[in-house]
């Protein structure tokens, strides 16, 4: 059998409820593999180890009694460290918040613990959630697992839930999108990674960056792994207003309808600029193996660079999240992260007319790019356009969330998926864009991509 702690999350929950692993021993498989390498990885700000065993025990008696509230009954989740979680600790990722606790417990938080999960502890995160890189000056920075030997990118913000499942250290984990946080780790972490639009999942209880963007999204093995816990999160929310009118729609039943027939845009040759060979050798590949299963590959034109969208995505989080955290960046008493700092400060700089300009300018574009891909399914990308930088050579000044950023600004929901590894090892991404509340397409073709390759099955050599 595989080991216990790159199984799926599905297959972990087949063998719970036949009684082939117990709750009890998956939990703590992963709590000695923390222990042993989180140390270097620095996936976890907290592990609620006690609290998770005792939940383990539970479990197992329910499941043994016949009394399973679900098929995630005793499974093990890592939710990033801005989900609330009442009476604990949630930093944010910012020092001075090290201390800070949590009034609520975040809806999504509450929802999968209703589904049996068992929350393992607290992933690390960009501070206020705010940069794609993965990078925290003051609490650390998640290790790469892909290479132990070079400290590169874990992708941001989300980073420490990217690491702690490509290390084998949960089998999933929660991260937040508001420009990429999900989908960035996913992809140099070699997982899969669903954005979701907004209100699909409730942010109640998660700390805002841009509430306009921000959106809550499973970090996970498999392409069925991400639909099981996007089952288990998604619904309307009577504490989120954006929840309204937004109804549960289950992907799993079409997910293994095929692809045949669809037609899925590929990028055109302007946004190949500056796109690493390697990846767009991955990115490629894919194309032919997605015609290969029937889709027709098809051009569509445009109104615009990615590049340009990206900077006005960057206004947006830059206003909102001065109006969350404004009077903490301003504060140059508090430990706060330099590179952080001056994308908050954009939000310090706008005035009113121009941040009203800014959503103005948004509802032109998205109807402009909504004209355009009317006739397609899904418009593919890289996920990133290098694989994951060695930490020194990183430009904080720029930003890695080239084609991811637009799909929030765009409004609509995304999948990143593993679609093959450089020379050197490291993993390259794929993402599928689809429309606003089109999750169902966005994981029913990633699902046929992952049936044609195999490159979900690969774990990181040093930590397996």
């Amino acid at each position: 059998m595989t080991d216990t702690a790159f199984m799926t999350v599905k297959a972990l929950s087949d063998a719970i409820a036949s009684g082939d692993l117990s709750p009890i021993d998956v939990m703590d498989r992963y709590l000695s593999r923390i222990e042993a390498h989180d140390e270097k990885l620095h996936a976890f700000v907290t592990v609620y180890g006690d609290g998770a065993r005792m939940a383990a025990e539970a479990a197992d008696k329910a499941v043994r009694a016949g009394q399973a509230v679900g098929p995630l009954h005793g499974v093990p989740i890592a939710l990033k460290d801005i989900i609330d979680m009442e009476g604990r600790v949630t930093t944010g990722g910012s020092l001075p918040w090290k201390d800070r606790i949590s009034p609520t417990t975040a809806t999504l938080a509450s929802r999968l613990i209703a589904a049996g999960m068992i929350v393992i502890g607290k992933t690390h995160t960009v501070e206020f959630a705010m940069g794609g890189w993965g990078t925290n000056q003051h609490m650390g920075t998640p290790w790469n697992p892909w290479d132990a030997a070079v400290h590169r990118t874990p992708g941001g913000s989300s980073a420490g839930s990217g690491v702690s499942v490509a290390a084998g250290l949960a089998p999933c984990a929660i991260g937040t999108d508001t420009g990429g946080s999900v989908r960035l780790p996913a992809a140099w972490c070699g997982l899969v990674g669903l954005k979701t639009t907004v209100g699909r999942v409730s942010t109640h209880g998660v700390l805002p960056l841009a509430s306009t963007l921000d959106t809550p999204g499973p970090m996970t093995r498999t392409v069925e792994d991400a639909a099981l816990i996007y089952n288990a999160m998604q619904g309307p929310d009577p504490l989120d207003a954006h929840t309204k009118g937004v109804p549960f729609e289950d992907p799993l039943p079409d997910m293994r309808r095929g692809i045949a027939g669809l037609r899925i845009a590929r990028m055109g040759t302007r946004e190949r600029d500056g796109v690493d060979a390697e990846v767009l050798q991955a990115y490629d590949a894919s194309l032919e193996t997605l015609a290969g299963l029937g889709a027709e590959i098809v051009d569509v034109e445009l109104p615009g660079r990615f590049t340009g969208l990206g900077a006005l995505t960057g206004k947006i989080i830059g206003a909102e999240g001065y109006l969350f955290v404004g009077d903490r960046v301003d504060d140059m008493e508090l430990q706060i992260d330099e590179d952080v700092r001056p994308r908050i400060w954009i939000g310090k700089e706008m005035s009113a007319r121009e941040y009203l300009e800014t959503l103005r300018d948004r509802e032109a574009i998205k109807a402009a790019y909504d004209e355009a891909l009317s006739g397609v399914d899904a418009y593919l990308t890289p996920t990133t356009a290098t694989p994951a930088v060695a930490l020194e050579d990183v430009d904080q000044n720029e930003t890695p969330a080239t084609f991811t950023r637009v799909v929030n600004l765009l409004d609509r929901c995304a999948l990143s998926i593993p679609n093959g590894f450089t020379a050197g090892g490291l993993p390259t991404s794929l993402q599928i864009m689809c429309d606003a509340y089109d999750e169902a397409m966005a994981l029913r073709i990633g699902w046929a991509f992952e049936q044609a390759t195999d490159w979900v099955n690969r774990t990181p050599p040093d930590f397996a």
